[in-house]
């Protein structure tokens, strides 16, 4: 199947359809140009026009208050310790993004900061060896003391004991860890668990064993505790947000098992559970893989539309920047702030028995009809 951005007719475009885009020009810089007026005025192609495309997709499409989009934002590789959780809680405080699906790395990173530990920027070149023997810890050119890990987990721990002792989602321990560093932590207002948890944005971690968090969880298991981190009660809930939703527009950074974890509520919902509701409408993603590995980080929004993910429509509403998250977020998120009215926040930790019901409901009429 061809993707035309022209789905119902075969009509082949003339020259002048062809040369319909803005004219490219050599625009000058000026000094003290605004972050916005930069990116409308000189990205003007390849990475820089995809990152011009996402931005003007999310800020007049995604953002709208008719589209009235859920957008959720997933998040993998290591962006809180480099500080990019500055830009999450500003998007959450604008109302800019409903929910998050992230890998617990970036979770147990982000509490550091609130916490008041500190991470410091270092070089990528040095002695790994010399640093083990000094007690420093290094993430490519980020550098902090191993006794941070140490603090950290022990406030994870001392966070667990107030849980209750059965099977949770992570949402709702993302929620307590949030709700610990309100009042706890030195600094929450640098904390994306705290400031979620203060603005209900629920939180989720597709795979949360695969962390310090979920390690010190296992830890508490051996010493007899019945909390445990239930990843199906995950599928349902992010399910239930996306059944729900009048749009679904998604923000991808790298990819990896966030980014499917995303994606495939909607086969859950058309090939699982039976409920027709056609793939998600708006698509944005900052990668650095390409398609031609086979790996799901890489793949393409057209891929995505054969497995019902996209609707094929929707296909002009999907860019994806091939780039660098750390680069490319800080630059959407000043352009999204400077262009787009903030939203009343949906806070949807809070609506979270509603939707599974409504998800339900909508379960069950359709197995009356199905044989």
């Amino acid at each position: 199947m061809s993707h035309h951005h022209d789905t119902h007719d075969n009509h082949e475009p003339t020259q002048q359809e062809y040369l319909s885009g803005p004219q490219i020009l050599p625009h000058r810089v000026q000094p003290d140009m605004t972050v916005a007026d930069l990116i409308d005025q000189q990205f003007q192609a390849y990475n820089a026009a995809r990152l011009h495309e996402a931005a003007r997709l999310y800020t007049e499409k995604m953002l709208s208050p008719e589209a009235n989009t859920t957008v959720g934002l997933t998040m993998a590789g290591a962006l809180t310790p480099a500080g990019l959780g500055g830009c999450l809680i500003t998007l959450m405080e604008y109302g800019f993004i409903d929910f998050i699906i992230s890998t617990g790395a970036n979770l147990y990173h982000d509490m550091h900061h609130a916490l008041a530990m500190s991470l410091h920027r270092g070089d990528f070149r040095l002695d790994d060896t010399k640093l083990q023997e000094e007690g420093v810890i290094r993430i490519y050119d980020i550098l902090f003391e191993d006794k941070v890990l140490l603090d950290t987990d022990s406030f994870v721990r001392e966070s667990l004991k107030s849980l209750p002792n059965r099977p949770i989602s992570t949402s709702e321990l993302h929620y307590h860890l949030g709700a610990q560093l309100l009042k706890a932590g030195v600094k929450p207002e640098y904390s994306v668990l705290a400031q979620a948890a203060a603005w209900n944005v629920p939180i989720y971690t597709s795979s949360p064993g695969d962390s310090s968090i979920g390690m010190n969880v296992a830890r508490h298991a051996l010493e007899g505790n019945q909390l445990t981190l239930d990843p199906l009660a995950d599928v349902n809930e992010t399910t239930a947000i996306v059944h729900h939703a009048e749009r679904n527009g998604v923000l991808i950074l790298g990819g990896g098992s966030p980014k499917n974890f995303y994606l495939q509520t909607q086969p859950q919902l058309w090939e699982v559970l039976g409920i027709q509701k056609g793939g998600h409408d708006y698509f944005i993603q900052i990668t650095a893989d390409a398609p031609h590995w086979g790996g799901l980080s890489g793949a393409t929004p057209s891929e995505a539309v054969s497995w019902g993910k996209i609707k094929p429509d929707q296909l002009r509403d999907a860019v994806v920047i091939y780039g660098d998250s750390t680069i490319a977020l800080p630059l959407l998120t000043a352009y999204a702030v400077s262009k787009a009215k903030p939203r009343p926040r949906k806070e949807l930790y809070t609506k979270r028995a509603a939707l599974l019901s409504d998800l339900k409901e909508a379960y069950e009429a359709g197995k009356k009809v199905r044989p």
